[in-house]
């Protein structure tokens, strides 16, 4: 019960976003996806003091919780 004006109103909401599409800005749009270089950053900086680049295990490194112990 109650259902069909519920389930009425989001039949015509579907039908008005199907067939009735709003104006769109395509040079906005064109904007916003070409991005600028202005906003492009070096993320490596940022992070260059929690890199390891050793390649040797350190005892006191966490081990994996998925792998089963030795037996």
């Amino acid at each position: 019960m109650g259902r069909g004006r519920a389930k009425a109103k989001q039949t015509k909401v579907a039908r008005e976003l199907k067939y009735h599409s709003p104006n769109t800005d395509l040079a906005a749009l064109q904007r916003e996806l070409g991005g600028s270089r202005k906003s492009d950053h070096d993320f490596d900086d940022d992070y260059k003091e929690y890199v390891d680049d050793d390649d040797e295990d350190h005892p006191d490194d966490d081990s994996d919780p998925w792998v089963r112990p030795a037996r």
